[in-house]
């Protein structure tokens, strides 16, 4: 079963695989991960259904997001050991001059509390990681995303986070128009969601990225050198 079995129909699967989408692209040899916005704003300070969730943080996607987390960690572990990057582009806390057109369409991201940018603790950064503070959807938009990646000698981004919708897609998206190979595993991205969350991981797969459990990423990993310099 993939994710979003049961949401697109069989007959839209089909239509997809007679024109030719979906084919895998496969990892190259020098992956990064990316952990976008998993800070408390997105999952809560504590493990807490979604409508119990948001009364601590209306951005909040609750216990989905905390199961992410649960699946993100290992997959950390495993770039850490191999020494591969790890970069975390995130959500930085909003000044009256950043608030732009996201504070009209979402006005609750401007009202977070400081401990709401924290980085949850089972994934947080550890010295060497790359932090990217981006005040827009997508990773790359107004960062130096690229220039880190070029300078690393990244060829493939593993892109883990929230939301599946928004910033995951868009940091695809432009991955992908960059030309890095990208992989994103479905149990590593959350939505508030069930319904976008699929169709967004179906779309993704069929375009841009190669979707597949976080356990299938780690098996495809290369085997790395172990903690690099310039991490």
């Amino acid at each position: 079963m993939r994710p979003w079995d049961g949401i697109i129909s069989d007959e839209e699967q089909r239509a997809y695989r007679a024109a030719g989408f979906g084919k895998p692209v496969g990892m190259g040899h020098r992956p990064a991960l990316l952990i976008i916005d998993v800070q408390y704003r997105t999952v809560g300070t504590q493990r807490m259904p979604f409508w119990e969730a948001i009364k601590e943080f209306p951005t909040s996607c609750g216990e989905t997001g905390w199961q992410a987390v649960d699946r993100i960690a290992p997959l950390l572990g495993e770039f850490r050991r191999r020494g591969f990057p790890v970069l975390y582009p995130h959500v930085a806390p909003k000044l009256a001059y950043d608030a732009g057109r996201l504070a009209q369409k979402v006005p609750s991201i401007m009202t977070i509390s400081d401990k709401g940018y924290e980085f949850a603790a089972e994934i947080a950064p550890a010295q060497g990681d790359i932090l990217i503070p981006k005040k827009h959807p997508s990773a790359f938009f107004g960062t130096a995303l690229v220039s880190y990646l070029i300078d690393l000698g990244v060829d493939t981004l593993v892109v883990t986070g929230c939301t599946t919708s928004g910033c995951v897609r868009g940091t695809v998206v432009d991955a992908f128009a960059y030309n890095f190979r990208v992989t994103v595993p479905e149990d590593c991205v959350y939505d508030r969601s069930r319904v976008s969350h699929a169709v967004n991981l179906f779309d993704m797969a069929e375009k841009y990225a190669d979707v597949m459990p976080a356990a299938e990423v780690i098996a495809r990993l290369p085997a790395g050198t172990g903690r690099c310099a310039a991490a």
